[in-house]
């Protein structure tokens, strides 16, 4: 009998991993597989170009706006290996690249993780909108700061160089997404046991009381509580891989969706990404505190401001 019990709760819990998996999968091949073929196409150098003009407004320069066009269309380590390049020749201070390192965080890998959010309903606009509008308007009042105060004005001392001669082929690349897919499903099932565990012996219940400031400070509900924490500590893609299933079962309001992948949107993965970004000779006061203060603020007023018939639940057929 109690073997049956436990073979059943094991097939339950794979079920609900591949489904959760899957749906991510859907998402994340076609957006990777795109932004392989724009990269060598040469995308990032018409993105560079384009933002060059708004680079003045964040007080960096057009040089370092490259950077921020291949993390904007790739992600953060590609963006660190060009800002090595650019570094090791110019002179760039520490309030330089915090702001940089901010407006990173806030908008990178915008193809694959804008269409991670399209599958939970926000649409493409909403996404670029938020996160590039909002990546400078905060580097925008930091490079302020900075200038105001004349802090951190100090040259980078260089902690992290990549590796020389790096496999480019498209088989090398095709190895990496692979093991990254790979390490996602690990990642993933380890998250959905553990809070399928955390629901059964009652501390998911004690972790939304915990949360419960923060997410009605955001105007949230507590069905956003896990998923706010996973996409925070962990990153978007798998806070959203949790959201996707949740928003398939019914079981978030599209209000909620919206403001939650918005967040996480604009402040997500504070563990690896912020390390990644530290390495680089960024302030952590800018690139962690500064961004957290300015994402609850942005969200708060926002769903204070969010129309009352936004509040439906999306139905399952969505």
């Amino acid at each position: 009998m109690l073997l049956n019990k436990i073979k059943f709760a094991l097939w339950g819990l794979l079920q609900d991993i591949w489904r959760i998996y899957f749906a991510l999968l859907k998402v994340l091949i076609p957006a990777t597989i795109i932004v392989k073929i724009l990269d060598m196409l040469g995308a990032t150098q018409w993105l560079a170009t384009f933002l060059s003009p708004v680079m003045s407004v964040v007080g960096l320069s057009e040089s370092l706006g490259l950077v921020w066009a291949v993390a904007i269309l790739t992600n953060i380590y590609t963006a660190m290996v060009v800002f090595y390049g650019i570094a090791a020749h110019d002179v760039i201070s520490v309030a330089d690249v915090s702001v940089l390192g901010v407006m990173i965080l806030m908008s990178h890998a915008i193809p694959v993780e804008g269409a991670v959010a399209k599958a939970t309903g926000v649409p493409w606009w909403m996404t670029i909108a938020i996160r590039i509008g909002c990546a400078l308007m905060l580097g925008a009042i930091l490079n302020q700061v900075y200038s105001w105060g004349n802090w951190q004005q100090q040259p980078i001392a260089l902690v992290w160089q990549p590796s020389a001669g790096g496999d480019t082929s498209l088989v090398a690349w095709l190895t990496d997404q692979l093991r990254i897919l790979l390490s996602i499903l690990m990642v993933l099932s380890g998250l959905v046991t553990l809070l399928k565990i955390l629901r059964k012996i009652g501390i998911e219940a004690l972790m939304h009381k915990a949360l419960y400031p923060l997410l009605r400070g955001l105007t949230l509900g507590k069905e956003a509580a896990n998923i706010t924490v996973i996409g925070v500590t962990l990153g978007l893609s798998l806070g959203a891989g949790l959201l996707i299933d949740e928003v398939k079962q019914g079981h978030i309001t599209k209000r909620d969706t919206f403001l939650v992948m918005s967040f996480l949107g604009l402040f997500h993965s504070v563990i690896e990404d912020t390390l990644l970004i530290l390495l680089l000779g960024a302030d952590i006061g800018a690139i962690v505190w500064a961004r957290l203060l300015f994402a609850v603020v942005v969200i708060a007023i926002w769903g204070r401001l969010m129309p009352v018939d936004q509040r439906q639940v999306i139905s399952q057929n969505k």
